[in-house]
């Protein structure tokens, strides 16, 4: 099974950079992370019918096509999605390659919350992409600092990095059940 990840930070040492890698450690085939950084502005103009998308776009909607689910991974910037996150979903909602597609949402934030309000709303944008919500899967981590080693890059804290083992397992089971005819 092919997993697509996206994440919403483009920063090299992100929290959330650290928790997407450690997730897919759980992820037991084919991942690819998107490279979201790349994509212009979404514009409707560059995507009409019969015109050639930009490169990194038409890359994306590949990527998304050849996916069995869709792991998201994001920080809450004032108390929403990451403008570089949106922009990304914005270039998928029109072309259809996350109908019906298992995806989870996992966020993680250095406040008590953990992002509560960014998980929010992308699980909302991700169901107008027709994806399906994996609700068992999706994850909020609150105070993410110290759960992350600065030295490795990844989740060391014993209960969140299990947690993120099963948010992965119930994604597994969810594509599963999607690539199954």
């Amino acid at each position: 099974m092919n997993l697509l990840a996206l994440s919403g930070s483009l920063r090299a040492r992100s929290s959330n950079g650290a928790v997407l890698r450690s997730a897919l450690t759980f992820w037991d085939g084919p991942a690819t992370t998107a490279d979201i950084g790349a994509l212009p502005h979404f514009n409707p103009d560059l995507d009409g019918e019969g015109a050639t998308p930009p490169a990194p776009v038409a890359a994306l909607r590949t990527a998304a096509a050849s996916a069995d689910a869709l792991l998201v991974v994001s920080p809450e910037y004032a108390h929403g999605v990451p403008g570089v996150l949106k922009n990304a979903l914005d270039w998928l909602i029109s072309s259809g390659e996350c109908v019906g597609k298992p995806v989870a949402v996992i966020t993680a934030s250095p406040s008590p919350s953990g992002g509560d309000h960014a998980n929010a709303q992308l699980r909302e944008v991700l169901r107008m992409v027709s994806g399906e919500v994996v609700t068992a899967a999706c994850r909020e981590i609150p105070a993410v600092g110290p759960k992350i080693d600065p030295a490795t890059e990844r989740v060391t804290d014993e209960a969140t990095h299990a947690d993120l083992g099963a948010a992965m397992a119930q994604l597994a089971a969810a594509a599963a059940a999607f690539t199954t005819p």
